[in-house]
């Protein structure tokens, strides 16, 4: 295989991977008007069901702009050498590949994220402002930006200069120690990620002392979960949309809802909520799928380590000077129809956790809290109802409103 022909593979790829996507998502999207399955019926108000299916619409129809306008820049970013181009930029700074390498991802993303953010900005305050969803100040927004690029050159620019480094230092056996490191670092983030990274974006509170929080420990108390971090983020502050989510394990577990779904919940509602998160953790799911995560990040190192040496990855790009950070462009792009797969395969595990999270719920609570609070949050997000089998066995990562409640009513 020479370099040309290689190349005429990226384009392939990038091309039917956008192609697939699209089609699913038009197919997905002659479904947004089906009729309503009678176990859902209820949920919306006449005039709200109209609503929802609008803003499912104007979704639509702005990703699948978001989405031509990104192939269009890539594919010309592809055929014009842009790669080349960046990579002449950065060696003319440097002679350190350390230091080429991060000038060359940081242009490549900063520059991607200077053209996305007029999109972004459009997303948030027009399309989102407009469904009532929106509660972010245009302060913020940026204040956001500019705290996600830091993060970014702080915590990315090093992991990815101590990559860089162990390629050097050990050739292709790179892979090892950057699984290692990986790996540590997935256990570290897991444990701390809601007390070091959350409050740099939220501000997080412990849960007052009310009937919430002692119905919350009751039923923690009675199903043997050790409780004692309840904590409540403001997310209000950015979006009507209301969350929960479980992290950590050991000592280091906690739970933390949003205060929208404190506002939006009863009582009741919430502790079926926390059961279902309990469940995850009883079914040992948190700690399954890190493992699982720093599996397919090992099998990807091992499969790059296998590549990266050869100069026709470089070549297909139009760089004459073989380095790791081309290398790893080309690489990922090939490497698409396995992740792919491998997202499908994790979609539907995790799709199956949900079931289980659910089931442990409806035995150790109650299964009508549950589908209240599922209905109560499907309509406040304005949620699709009806989506398309393929799409949802494609994208989802939960089972559907309709899957779920059929599982609980069993």
């Amino acid at each position: 295989m020479n370099a040309q022909i290689l190349f005429n593979v990226i384009i392939v790829i990038i091309t039917v991977n956008f192609l697939i996507n699209k089609i699913l998502d038009y197919i997905n999207s002659k479904y947004f008007d089906a009729s309503i399955p009678k176990e859902l019926e209820g949920i919306y108000q006449e005039e709200d069901y109209i609503k929802s299916q609008n803003y499912k619409k104007e979704n639509f129809k702005f990703s699948m702009f978001l989405s031509v306008v990104s192939f269009i820049i890539t594919i010309i970013f592809f055929y014009a050498e842009g790669f080349a181009y960046i990579d002449k930029i950065a060696r003319g700074y440097s002679t350190n590949e350390i230091v080429v390498t991060l000038l060359f991802f940081g242009i490549i993303m900063l520059g991607s994220d200077i053209l996305t953010i007029p999109l972004s900005y459009y997303k948030t305050f027009v399309i989102e402002e407009k469904y009532g969803f929106n509660k972010a100040t245009k302060t913020l927004f940026f204040l956001d930006k500019i705290k996600g690029w830091a993060l970014t050159i702080i915590l990315g620019g090093s992991i990815l200069a101590l990559i860089v480094w162990f390629y050097q230092k050990t050739g292709t056996h790179f892979w090892i120690y950057t699984w290692m490191f990986v790996g540590l670092f997935s256990i570290f983030m897991t444990l701390f990620y809601s007390s070091l990274i959350v409050p740099i974006f939220n501000k997080q509170t412990p849960l007052e002392n009310g009937e919430l929080k002692n119905q919350l420990q009751e039923f923690a108390r009675k199903v043997g979960f050790k409780l004692d971090n309840i904590f409540v983020i403001d997310g209000s502050k950015r979006s009507t949309k209301a969350n929960a989510y479980f992290t950590g394990f050991g000592a280091k577990k906690r739970i933390v809802l949003y205060d929208t779904l404190i506002n939006d919940l009863e009582v009741d509602e919430i502790v079926a909520v926390l059961a279902h998160e309990v469940g995850h953790y009883k079914r040992k799911h948190v700690i399954f799928n890190m493992f699982v995560s720093v599996f397919l990040t090992g099998l990807t190192l091992y499969i790059l380590s296998l590549f990266i040496h050869n100069s026709l990855l470089s070549e297909a790009l139009s760089v004459e000077t073989p380095s790791f950070h081309i290398g790893l462009i080309a690489f990922g792009v090939l490497y698409t129809p396995i992740s792919e797969v491998t997202g499908l395969l994790m979609n539907m595990l995790s799709r199956k956790f949900e079931y289980q999270a659910d089931n442990y719920a409806k035995e150790h609570y109650n299964a009508p809290s549950l589908i209240s609070s599922l209905k109560k949050l499907s309509k406040n997000s304005l949620s699709n109802l009806t989506p398309h089998k393929s799409y949802v066995f494609m994208h989802y990562s939960h089972p559907t409103l309709l899957q779920r409640i059929r599982n609980l009513t069993d």
